[in-house]
């Protein structure tokens, strides 16, 4: 009768509702942000370390609170080194504009697509086949100006050979990344951020834990050659389809980056992806995977990769 009678005593105010209703989405988007990244364990660790704070409260531990006290002003300063990542993502996409988003960020319209990814796939062939490594970043709505200019500034029309020659043996930019804007080369010879790991247990070179470290922070997509195999890959948002030749990395790339430029005009906020893990998707994606759609053959999009092979984080 308590419970009743203290229910019955509340009387919510319209703006109380929306101020639950922002602080959800607020958490909502906190998690949606570290969820599937190295983030979620040191968010772990920051709460248990909370929790033991609470409880040296409650059982009067004064020594323990203290040292906990000092440490969590020094511990404010580190979470923000810490998740420099996922804030920098936060950021980015409170920038959006609304609709306006797609005309204050680079895109790339109808037949630029399609003789982008045509050159693209047509140089990682040619690497694949000579067995020469390579790492070619689109960039999409997350600018890479600042990874550009860690390397040689070209503003170059982009070609198959042009990256055949950045990329030949013993050329002094063949180490590093060629970062393509639109339809041009904006840089190569780049330095990417590296991944302390890549997807599961395998152990992958530094050639594909770059393409996982920019991808991680960025909306990138990375086309990466192995240089041992000779194996190509297509890399977004850390996830990895391996094995592809040049006409389904072709269509992978115009499947990927046509949506993501029509959701940037319609929405100026969602990107296609390639398959995300655990986790179900409301607008429409461009199927990757192996499995062709019910009652028809597979699409476009499915049949470009369905001899590729899909590693998940």
């Amino acid at each position: 009768m308590q419970l009743v009678d203290l229910l019955s005593g509340i009387q919510p105010k319209p703006t109380t509702f929306i101020d639950i209703g922002l602080t959800a989405l607020l958490i909502y988007g906190l998690f949606s942000l570290i969820r599937d990244t190295r983030a979620v364990r040191l968010v772990i660790g920051v709460v248990l370390l909370y929790g033991l704070y609470v409880l040296a409260q409650l059982l009067g531990l004064q020594l323990l609170s203290q040292l906990l006290q000092a440490g969590a002003y020094v511990g404010l300063f580190a979470l923000v080194v810490v998740f420099q990542p996922e804030l920098r993502r936060a950021l980015e996409r409170l920038g959006h504009v609304g609709s306006l988003g797609w005309m204050l960020a680079p895109g790339q319209q109808g037949g630029a697509i399609d003789r982008v990814a045509a050159e693209v796939a047509r140089a990682a062939a040619g690497f694949a086949k000579d067995r020469h490594g390579a790492l070619i970043v689109l960039e999409r709505e997350t600018g890479l100006e600042d990874l550009g200019e860690t390397g040689v500034m070209m503003h170059a029309d982009v070609s198959a050979e042009l990256l055949r020659t950045i990329f030949m043996p013993r050329s002094p930019l063949h180490d590093g990344a060629a970062i393509i804007r639109g339809d041009r080369v904006l840089a190569a010879g780049a330095v990417l951020p590296l991944a302390e790991s890549g997807p599961g247990d395998e152990r992958f070179g530094t050639r594909h834990r770059a393409a996982f470290g920019v991808t991680e922070e960025t909306d990138a997509l990375v086309v990466v050659v192995s240089e041992e195999t000779g194996s190509i890959g297509l890399v977004e948002r850390g996830r990895i389809v391996r094995d592809l030749d040049e006409e389904q990395l072709r269509v992978a790339l115009v499947t990927l980056l046509r949506l993501d430029a029509s959701l940037r005009s319609s929405s100026g906020e969602r990107h296609a992806s390639l398959p995300a893990p655990r986790r179900a998707r409301h607008l429409p994606r461009p199927n990757l995977t192996h499995r062709p759609p019910r009652g028809g053959a597979p699409g476009a999009a499915a049949g470009a990769v369905s001899a590729g092979r899909v590693d998940r984080t």
